[in-house]
């Protein structure tokens, strides 16, 4: 059974239902906690009464500086709104470490942004050293995964299409809210990874709702394809994908074809203009709520609820 995890201020702690123990640790980042799990598993079985969950401020339960690496279309629903047909090549980008925020800290839009976007993501937390060349199986994925949590990859879209530019447009400060829990997971428990559910609403109204059953490259596999070029350490944060839902839609294939014929300036104004019609993108005084877990509450990384407000 999964162990949630949460991080404040003064330390971390075990959550059991509305209540949380500390943990008795000198760990001060996560792969020092992760290095110390029998302090947890201490904390886990500890008679203490504990604090109310209600009481403590949680902070982004992975610590930076860290690498966060994001897959990109990543599930069949998203695939869809965003245009593609046939096989999707993986693909991934960086996002920078400065971007993780609390999962209650406002998401800040910079001034010059005007089409701000939310995008669900289940992050793997990595528990031990992926080396360059390694094969990673379904049976492998306990060795080198610590835990679960639930991030939001906010997206500056006019950013990112204009320039093609993953890195900018996604790692704004506070561009990446990240926890509450950490949910540290026992061997037996990644057994259950498909039937996680990912939800993601604003203002109460329900954007996204898919399963991993959507993903189109699961954790092994992806965890191989990074391992080609890019090396993860305990601690490190892998973003596997959105679903479908998000605010950005590919537009009518007509009106694409169209729009490649124009110039790439007149094609952005006029992509843009229309888009300022879309009432989906998020906008100061929104709410983003988001939950990931399993219907039988086995993994449940707890409830991220972020405000949005503009940059001062």
């Amino acid at each position: 059974m999964s162990t949630n995890v949460l991080r404040t201020t003064d330390g971390w702690w075990v959550v059991r239902d509305n209540r949380a123990v500390p943990v008795d640790t000198k760990a001060a980042t996560t792969a020092e906690l992760i290095a110390d799990r029998q302090a947890v598993r201490e904390a886990a079985r500890s008679a203490a009464p504990g604090t109310p969950v209600a009481d403590l401020v949680a902070l982004s339960p992975v610590t930076t500086p860290c690498r966060v690496v994001a897959q990109m279309v990543n599930y069949r629903s998203h695939a869809r709104d965003s245009g593609f047909t046939g096989d999707i090549p993986p693909a991934f980008f960086r996002k920078a470490s400065g971007s993780v925020s609390g999962p209650g800290d406002a998401v800040v839009r910079p001034s010059h942004v005007k089409f701000l976007d939310y995008e669900i993501e289940l992050g793997l937390v990595m528990g031990a050293t992926l080396p360059i060349g390694a094969t990673v199986e379904e049976r492998d994925l306990p060795s080198y995964v610590a835990g679960l949590v639930i991030t939001n990859d906010v997206s500056a879209r006019d950013v990112q299409l204009t320039k093609t530019q993953f890195y900018e447009a996604k790692s704004y400060p506070t561009f990446t809210p990240t926890g509450p829990h950490l949910a540290l997971l026992e061997p037996e428990d990644f057994a259950h990874l498909p039937d996680l559910r990912l939800r993601l609403s604003v203002n109460g109204e329900l954007r996204q709702d898919r399963t991993l059953a959507d993903m189109i490259v699961r954790p092994a596999r992806a965890l191989t394809l990074l391992a080609r070029f890019q090396t993860l350490d305990p601690g490190d944060l892998l973003l596997t994908g959105t679903p479908g839902g998000t605010a950005l839609k590919a537009p009518p294939k007509p009106v694409e074809k169209i729009g490649a014929l124009l110039p790439p300036a007149m094609k952005w104004k006029v992509f843009f203009k229309s888009q300022a019609r879309n009432p989906r993108y998020l906008h100061t005084g929104d709410v983003i709520t988001a939950t990931i877990g399993t219907p039988d509450g086995r993994i449940d990384l707890g409830e991220q609820s972020t405000p949005v407000t503009d940059a001062k």
